[in-house]
């Protein structure tokens, strides 16, 4: 068993190994700057309009007798944990690809779409604008296209567009853009019905990457880490008017971890993996109510370096919480004890990972462990204790280029993300350089069902999404082979017959 003592990490006071939530001391925060709501207009909504930046290739199969299916409203899917109930999809990709309905020239981002009632929410950055679209999920036409300005610049070059992905819930939609812009829209008119200046009002500094981290939908409450300097670290305003509800911790910044929710000894809570840019790096866990935002518990967990983020999101598995970040720490395993405390079980250094959430299975946790791609180690620990089943790192050969020209390129998983279809009894995986897997999670050995290769583009970090038996995959980058643009792509997922 791979253990490491909770030393070089940040201070906390643990007593006999648990932290006490008596020791959190209460705060009190004040709503800087309350925004005006606007009145929601009575006008019908438009009808879907030809889009031209979408190119329709062909409709989708059919949806299957007694297939199971559902929206994709937010970040990682209905349950917030990547987890799908989507049935009678394509059995061997292989030997059946899937098929592309629709693809859409986009802007820069890394956010992943929400789809809601047949309407697709897709949020990127064209030119010098953030833009939120309403498309139609089976077509990509247009209902209706929200902009605002923007000049972010990110400091490493990689993206320039939001990394949040929208949120949509009662009629709304829910973004946060890279410079902290957030909004609230009507879903079906994308009329505004109100807008908050994050940045400006908690007067926030540019985080590493601008900000990152989406919103929860929790209640009656959009729930963001916030991240300002003295407090809030995280705050939960009304959904319908904006205003701050409450606030909870002074001690993190805020990191690109999504706040997730849980059931925690039969009591709702909303779990928040925070720590930004901070020298010393500071950051860790809060255990948070969501009704009224008392802080349970908080559990420091950052890497030493001072360019590392907390990044992936926290994973429930019953009563307790794995974190996990790359820059050192790795990853533990919180008991949340019914006091409202927090105790660590394990932890694994081994076990860190970047910005994907790893995922529970059976007894064990599967996930990529590193920064990659070259040191992008698919893992798989046992939940009990942290010890390492094994870790591997699929490579193939891929045929690049024609007659003579032609070449054989090593491709793999590397940094990639995972979906599991809880109805199919699989793991649905996309690569980094727009592969898509079947894969089979076990604790013998990693194991390939199918694969085939959608796109050739590096960056392929988006989660995708998978609802009503289509798949929707960002392609972040220009294609290696044929320089396609960036692009959103639809994908019919379904099994059975046109």
């Amino acid at each position: 068993m791979l253990v490491r003592p909770l030393l070089g990490l940040i201070a906390v006071t643990i007593v006999g190994g648990i932290a006490r939530s008596a020791e959190i001391a209460p705060a009190t925060f004040t709503d800087p700057a309350p925004p005006t709501v606007q009145a929601a207009a009575d006008v019908p909504a438009p009808a879907a309009q030809s889009n031209a930046d979408v190119t329709f290739h062909a409709a989708p199969k059919r949806l299957p007798n007694g297939a199971v299916t559902s929206d994709w409203p937010w970040f990682l899917g209905p349950t917030h944990n990547a987890v799908s109930t989507e049935t009678k999809l394509v059995d061997d990709l292989s030997k059946s690809p899937p098929t592309l309905v629709w693809e859409m020239k986009k802007g820069q981002g890394y956010a992943s779409p929400a789809v809601v009632d047949g309407r697709l929410i897709l949020f990127h950055r064209v030119a010098d604008e953030e833009v939120v679209e309403c498309l139609d999920a089976l077509n990509g036409n247009r209902f209706w296209r929200f902009a605002y300005p923007t000049n972010y610049e990110d400091r490493y070059g990689l993206c320039d567009g939001p990394r949040s992905s929208p949120a949509v819930a009662d009629g709304m939609v829910y973004t946060i853009g890279a410079q902290g812009k957030l909004h609230c829209l009507k879903l079906a008119t994308g009329q505004l019905i109100w807008q908050r200046d994050l940045m400006a009002e908690f007067n926030l500094t540019q985080n590493f990457f601008g900000v990152g981290a989406s919103p929860l939908i929790e209640g009656n409450a959009l729930i963001i880490n916030v991240g300002a300097p003295a407090g809030p670290c995280v705050a939960g305003f009304d959904l319908k008017t904006g205003k701050m509800l409450w606030g909870a911790g002074d001690a993190w910044g805020p990191s690109y971890a999504t706040p997730t929710p849980a059931i925690i000894h039969g009591h709702r809570r909303v779990l928040v993996f925070a720590g930004g840019e901070s020298d010393p790096p500071t950051g860790g866990l809060l255990c948070i109510d969501p009704v009224n935002g008392h802080l349970d518990c908080t559990f420091p967990w950052r890497g030493t370096v001072r360019e590392s983020v907390n990044a992936s999101s926290p994973v429930i598995v019953g009563d307790r919480v794995f974190i996990s970040e790359c820059y050192g720490s790795g990853g533990v395993l919180l008991d949340m004890l019914a006091d409202g405390s927090c105790k660590p079980i394990w932890t694994n250094p081994a076990f860190g990972t970047h910005f994907m959430s790893a995922m529970p299975r059976d007894g064990y946790l599967y996930g990529i462990d590193g920064h990659g791609p070259e040191d992008a180690f698919f893992v798989c620990a046992r939940l009990a204790d942290g010890h390492e089943m094994w870790r591997t790192q699929p490579h193939w050969n891929e045929t690049v280029g024609s007659g003579d020209d032609a070449r054989q390129e090593p491709m793999g998983t590397d940094r990639c993300t995972l979906i599991w279809m809880a109805g199919e009894g699989r793991c649905l995986c996309l690569g980094e350089y727009g592969h898509l897997l079947w894969l089979d999670l076990n604790p013998n050995g990693y194991k390939e069902l199918s694969r085939t290769w959608l796109f050739a583009a590096s960056d392929s970090w988006t989660p995708p999404v998978v609802s009503h038996g289509l798949l929707y995959v960002s392609q972040n980058q220009p294609g290696l082979l044929h320089g396609e643009p960036l692009r959103l792509l639809c994908y019919d997922l379904r099994a059975g017959q046109p």
